[in-house]
């Protein structure tokens, strides 16, 4: 049986006068729990929406850059702040009808009362979003850096699979990309089952502004579940991509600390005392190039470790470019990491325990199946081709992990929140 189109309270109720049962009809509904949000973070909103309000008035009278700029900032929290209030005072009415003397204001108050409270839920929702810090790297570039893990070659084969969905994903968005290192394996001439090759590591960079934000939630271990090429009894093997996120040094600069690679203040910062340069000559397939000219770059990270190699151009100076581009990401994103880190352990909450790590497996890619599972959303997804050539459907795979990622920081801010409100708690209790 085909279920029911969804149909409006107000047809609803000609339908039910003209004698029709409502039994068959269907509403519409995206009701969600409304969040629990401590008193704290309402009083922080009811906050800024009085700055908001202060500041809209200052600016109607006399235009000021750092006023206007500081309006833009709350904006987000002080509309939410007043759609949050509005359901609120909406609800409250329709809980006033409900003990009305007249029935049919009863009916139409209980008819009301579920969208009341699903537009409660979710400007709740919008208004803890907006209350959530903005991550510091968030309206930066990024880099995708796509490596072979587990599996050996059918590993390599599909770390190309990968690497390449990311590019197709990025041109049918109309993000600006570019491959800045791509090396595949020097010891294997043939190809996997969907004519990939077998890729030793790859690094695409997305140009645009706040590409960070939409892509962070792609880092992790990528796993594929398919039978080989080179597999004759038909069996199906399991192999892992390692993909990492980093925030990129934009091309133009801006004012932001970030994103000044020679600001000392800066994550990106490297002190070039401490970085040890070798050229070295190039490996690999390249004709006449290869082995005849020290084009190749190595730099290394004496405090770190950390290592990066370049050898795509035969310019040496284009390779020195894109391996300080990638060390001052890796450095900047270790040293963003080791903040978290000590934030984690001084929040009290489970949330401490679910950190996404680079060790984790967030998507299984099963070709016989035709499925795609983001493990963190908990969703699956069919037309797994689509997914590989970076269609729409990979688009709701994003649109998947970003709403975990949001659910997550949603949830991570109310516990910081509790745990000081905890604190604070403590400390009045023991100065009594």
């Amino acid at each position: 049986m085909l279920a029911a189109s969804w149909v409006c309270r107000s047809c609803a109720r000609s339908v039910g006068r003209a004698g029709f049962s409502s039994t068959f009809l269907r509403r519409a509904s995206t009701a969600k729990p409304a969040l629990n949000l401590p008193p704290a973070l309402f009083e922080r909103a009811r906050i800024l929406a009085a700055e908001h309000d202060q500041l809209s008035a200052k600016l109607a009278d006399d235009f000021d850059a750092k006023l206007g700029e500081r309006l833009g900032e709350i904006s987000r929290v002080a509309v939410a702040f007043k759609q949050y209030e509005k359901a609120k005072a909406a609800l409250s009415e329709l809980e006033g009808l409900l003990k009305s003397n007249d029935p049919e204001m009863r009916e139409l108050a209980q008819e009301d009362m579920k969208d009341t409270h699903t537009q409660l839920a979710d400007s709740s929702r919008e208004l803890s979003v907006a209350l959530t810090p903005k991550h510091p790297f968030a309206d930066m570039p990024c880099l995708i850096e796509v490596v072979p893990g587990p599996g050996g070659t059918e590993g390599r084969y599909f770390a190309d699979t990968v690497f390449k969905m990311y590019q197709l994903y990025c041109e049918n968005k109309g993000f600006r990309s570019r491959i800045i290192k791509y090396e595949s394996s020097d010891s294997i001439g043939s190809k996997g089952s969907e004519g990939e090759i077998a890729l030793q590591e790859a690094v695409l960079e997305v140009m645009d502004v706040g590409s960070y934000a939409h892509f962070r939630g792609e880092a992790g271990m990528h796993r594929v579940q398919r039978v080989p090429a080179t597999e004759t009894k038909g069996r199906t093997h399991t192999s892992a991509v390692a993909v990492w996120v980093l925030p990129a040094f934009p091309e133009e600069s801006t004012s932001s600390a970030e994103s000044q690679w020679d600001n000392p203040e800066s994550d990106f910062y490297i002190d070039p005392k401490e970085v040890k340069s070798e050229k070295m000559r190039a490996s690999g397939a390249g004709g006449q190039h290869v082995n005849k000219t020290e084009s190749a770059i190595r730099l290394t990270h004496i405090p770190t470790g950390i290592t990066v190699s370049m050898q795509d151009s035969r310019s040496q100076h284009t390779n020195r470019e894109n391996a300080w581009k990638l060390l001052r990401s890796r450095i900047a994103q270790k040293r963003r990491e080791e903040r978290e880190d000590v934030a984690r352990q001084l929040r009290s909450s489970v949330l401490a325990q679910s950190q996404l790590t680079r060790g984790d497996k967030i998507r299984t890619y099963n070709y016989g199946q035709d499925r795609c599972t983001d493990h963190r959303a908990g969703v699956d997804f069919h037309n797994l081709p689509d997914v590989l050539r970076g269609g729409p459907t990979l688009a709701k795979v994003i649109e998947a992990a970003q709403a975990h990622f949001t659910e997550r920081d949603i949830q991570a801010l109310i516990a910081d929140e509790e745990a000081a409100a905890t604190a604070a708690a403590g400390k009045s209790k023991n100065g009594k």
